[in-house]
């Protein structure tokens, strides 16, 4: 009884610290928002938005059966703040234009001051002029991270859609 009560405690405060600890943390490696219009599937997880950060990264996952994606991502993405400013990634890391499937990381300067919500615009891919990816910042959180526009929620049933 005793030996059971005390892995009960140890449990439990276990599970408390671990909410505690990680309940605010800073964005990093969330939940993907994806849109999957005209035959092309996109998917976009940000890496690294956290307010302290110089770069903000996300990670863009393309993949079709019927296009070629044959895009300049730096040409066709922005990152665009909750006041309609648009900032053009600063590099593409990630796979040259072509094929079937790419992927890759897009990277950004930070934006100062850290706006409300974020998101990430990419046009013309597919047939579709804007494709839009929305995060909250406002408390960055995953409970707060807001997949919206052409995006759809794929994971973690916890997160709201607006």
């Amino acid at each position: 009884m005793n030996k059971a009560l005390t892995a009960i405690l140890l449990f439990a405060v276990f599970v408390g610290g671990f909410i505690v600890l990680y309940r605010d943390r800073p964005v990093q490696q969330e939940t993907p928002a994806a849109d999957d219009r005209a035959s092309v599937t996109i998917m976009v997880t940000p890496l690294d938005i956290a307010p302290g950060s110089s770069e903000w990264k996300f990670d863009v996952v393309m993949d079709t059966h019927s296009v070629e994606l044959d895009q300049d991502m730096t040409k066709i993405a922005v990152l665009r703040d909750d006041q309609g400013k648009e900032y053009p990634p600063v590099r593409w890391d990630g796979a040259p234009p072509g094929g079937h499937h790419r992927e890759g990381i897009l990277v950004f300067g930070a934006v100062q001051p850290t706006p409300q919500t974020v998101e990430i615009v990419i046009k013309n891919v597919g047939e579709i002029p804007e494709r839009l990816f929305k995060w909250n910042m406002g408390q960055v959180s995953r409970e707060n991270l807001l997949p919206e526009g052409g995006s759809k929620q794929i994971s973690s049933s916890s997160i709201r859609t607006i």
